[in-house]
């Protein structure tokens, strides 16, 4: 037995059989930690809807030291996670020479780079505040089965999902690392929607129920625009390189203009746009184009092949 555990270790502990799956942590610094980023949406949806989450003590008198601390608490783990993030990525593909350098002067520029990224990121609260705010608008006037704000600040998922959505797309445009996925597939855990961080998403924005849908990357999405379940922001192909291999960073989503209403399992794939205003029926492929104002169903789609 001792033979076959010793056989195995060696198999196992040989290059060929690890190369494209080990992670050997650079400057010391551990991965960005999953417990961690989720301490920090607890603490971001504390600061941005104080009373529903967070401290259950908090008040008007107490509001402004509850969320200094908060703040605070907040930042200083942001600085360690996105350290470890940077710690993972790859420099020198971006042309930032750390090589000369030797290890301590790497990691205190790097903890730099972190903390800087980690400001800019708490200077944009108040703005990803008054964003969400009129997210929940949207969700409350969208839905007649609501009752209140609390209702559905406490229980609709599409709330979660942009709450994580907005902090990650914030830490996207920083050029944070890693921690962006990390976060929406933490939100795509919880609520069944897959929103890519890079995804530009305008204001006043809801999906209604949310299960199963996704919006791609470079996927643009206007104001006052609703989804329903289901729904796919999709791409139709990809552009490949010499050697077969997707190449990276080419729009290849749609763009829904303002007021675009999409019902469920409706599927737009491809860099196409659909037109403000228009309406984009349920259970159907759209691949073309949609005029401002339009109504596209499954009996227009087939009255148009006729």
């Amino acid at each position: 037995m001792k033979k076959n555990i010793t056989n195995i270790v060696e198999k196992l502990a040989s290059h060929e059989s690890y190369k494209d799956l080990y992670h050997e942590h650079r400057y010391g610094v551990p991965l960005p930690s999953n417990e961690v980023l989720l301490q920090i949406i607890d603490l971001l949806r504390g600061i941005v809807f104080p009373g529903y989450y967070g401290t259950s003590s908090i008040n008007t008198d107490t509001l402004e030291y509850h969320i200094g601390v908060d703040i605070e608490q907040l930042q200083s783990l942001l600085v360690t996670q996105i350290e470890a993030g940077l710690s993972f990525y790859n420099f020198e593909d971006e042309n930032v020479v750390f090589a000369a350098y030797n290890q301590s002067t790497v990691s205190n520029e790097i903890r730099h780079m972190a903390e800087d990224r980690a400001e800019k990121f708490i200077q944009t609260l108040p703005r990803l505040r008054r964003i969400l705010a009129t997210d929940v608008i949207a969700a409350f006037n969208g839905d007649p089965a609501a009752k209140n704000y609390g209702e559905i600040i406490s229980c609709y998922p599409i709330i979660k999902e942009l709450t994580i959505y907005r902090m990650a797309h914030e830490l996207w445009n920083l050029e944070v690392p890693l921690i962006p996925r990390m976060l929406t597939e933490i939100a795509h855990s919880e609520t069944g929607i897959d929103i890519h961080p890079g995804a530009t998403i305008g204001e006043y924005f809801t999906i209604d129920h949310g299960t199963g849908v996704v919006i791609g990357e470079t996927s643009v999405i206007g104001k006052n625009v609703k989804l329903y379940q289901g729904v796919t922001l999709g791409a139709k192909s990809f552009s490949l390189d010499n050697d077969g291999n997707p190449i990276k960073g080419i729009p290849r989503h749609p763009i829904l203009k303002d007021n675009v209403i999409v019902y469920s399992n409706a599927s737009i794939l491809g860099r196409i746009t659909i037109g403000e205003g228009a309406v984009v029926g349920g259970n159907i492929w759209v691949t073309h184009d949609v005029p401002a104002g339009a109504t596209i169903t499954q009996k227009t789609l087939l009255d148009g092949h006729k």
